[in-house]
């Protein structure tokens, strides 16, 4: 039995005294087996005649919006719950995409005829409010106590292939096996190019569930692996093949780390869905300009520039699965810099160093970056207890007050007025310049930069 709000038992009853019937049906039922509450729920309505009739009858709960026509869908925010409604319907394949279905809408359907359009058995268990009953026709709950993935319907399945990265992350975010014939299933939808219908921004949407939802996206990874996801993700799928030097790695391949570093950044996630966002992407392509620079060199591998190459191969890689130029300018200096609070811990580096770090990156991500790098691997001897190297910047860095940002330059155009300049293209080089001498620690406050200033422009102006 689910326990129910005294909100949503207010609806049920309405409902019922209104001569429908309403089924919970999908996440919110799997959920509450998964112990994962949600309050996004979706409720099928039998017995109803029509979506007009419909909208007029939710009303007095709140503004009901219609998701057009075509999908029978009606949207209520209510309380805390952001809820779906929609008749019981069928679905059949006339198009190209995961959009390209024609839906048809009963009021009479039975449950298990209704279900069987659900992708996995897990979200096709209905809960009836009225009987406290569970309502499961494909075994989905038994699945659930399994730890197991099925599809419903291998004939309707193919049909959208968006399921096959709803797989993905439902495997990873419920540590859930998939079962063999999914597994070949979506293999064969793979290999017939199901995903090069899928728009950039669906992809973008079921890899980020698997990077900010689960506790071991390795699972999902190692999922993408097995149902010939990669080659379409490429060059994830040349991580596998690229090895590593022993010493530094005895894990083995970059896939191998890369994998281990994934799992280490989601337990040290923020909270914060941009930034972790941010952190999950640039580990996961932390090491994807390993493949192209991967070498031996006196008998030892070695990757000279993989970070700088890694840039570039990044940027058409996110370019690939999203248009947000804000989520990637974030993403590729934390791949450029990685290797750095390393760097600079072991160069003893000096101030200066830190500062010009921080105009390039946001070192307080970088460090999460690199702290999962560094604990994302096994280790010859005892595995440390501490990131001494991020620790050690964390604590320079807050010290100069550049942890989340650059300092703010201590010139500016109007100070370059005050010593008789004029407006124009001499500014640019004198101000670049100026910042430049005080990220080399020329001066540290106002009254300092402002006799620099008139030095710089009585020997070079």
């Amino acid at each position: 039995m689910i326990p129910l709000s005294p909100l949503l038992v207010q609806l049920v009853d309405y409902l019922f005294k209104e001569g429908i019937k309403p089924v919970f049906v999908g996440g919110f039922v799997r959920d509450f087996f998964t112990g994962h509450p949600t309050y996004d729920l979706d409720i099928e309505l039998y017995g109803v005649s029509s979506l007009e009739s419909l909208e007029t009858l939710l009303t007095p709960f709140g503004k009901v919006n219609l998701v057009g026509k075509s999908f029978g869908v009606l949207k209520l925010v209510y309380g805390d719950y952001s809820i779906d409604f929609s008749p019981p319907r069928s679905e059949s394949k006339h198009g190209f995409g995961h959009k390209g279905f024609e839906i048809a809408l009963f009021s009479d359907i039975d449950f298990a005829s209704a279900a069987r359009r659900r992708d996995f058995t897990i979200n096709a268990i209905g809960y009836d409010p009225l009987t406290h009953t569970f309502l499961d026709p494909y075994g989905g709950i038994e699945d659930l106590k399994n730890k197991r993935l099925r599809c419903v319907d291998p004939e309707t399945f193919v049909d959208d292939p968006l399921r096959i990265l709803r797989a993905v992350q439902f495997a990873a975010r419920f540590e859930l096996n998939c079962d063999a014939s999914l597994i070949r299933l979506c293999r064969g939808m793979v290999e017939n190019g199901a995903l090069e219908e899928l728009p950039k921004e669906r992809i973008f949407e079921e890899l980020k569930k698997l990077l900010l939802q689960s506790q071991s996206p390795s699972l999902g990874m190692k999922v993408l692996r097995e149902m010939g996801i990669l080659p379409f993700l490429s060059p994830l799928d040349q991580l596998e093949y690229t090895p590593q030097d022993p010493f530094s790695h005895p894990e083995g391949s970059v896939w191998t780390h890369t994998l281990m570093a994934l799992d280490t950044m989601a337990r040290m996630r923020t909270g914060k869905t941009d930034t972790d966002l941010v952190l999950m992407f640039a580990v996961l392509l932390h090491d994807i300009g390993k493949p192209d620079t991967t070498h031996v060199v006196e008998g030892f591998l070695n990757a000279p520039k993989h970070a700088e190459r890694g840039v570039d191969i990044a940027t058409h890689w996110l370019f690939r699965i999203t248009e947000d130029k804000t989520l990637t300018a974030r993403i590729l200096p934390l791949i450029r810099y990685h290797g750095w609070p390393r760097k600079l811990f072991r160069a003893c580096a000096d101030d200066s160093d830190i500062l010009r770090l921080s105009t390039h990156v946001c070192i307080d991500e970088l460090i999460r970056v690199a702290e999962a790098d560094f604990f994302g691997r096994t280790f010859t001897g005892e595995k440390p207890d501490r990131f001494e190297a991020g620790e050690w910047l964390y604590e320079r860095s807050h010290r100069l007050g550049v942890l989340y940002e650059p300092p703010r330059p201590l010139l500016m155009g109007r100070d370059l007025i005050t010593q008789g300049l004029k407006p124009g293209e001499t500014f640019k080089p004198i101000l670049e310049a100026a910042y430049d001498a005080q990220l080399n620690q020329k001066f540290f406050t106002y009254e300092e930069a402002k006799r620099w200033l008139k030095g710089y422009l009585v020997t070079n102006v």
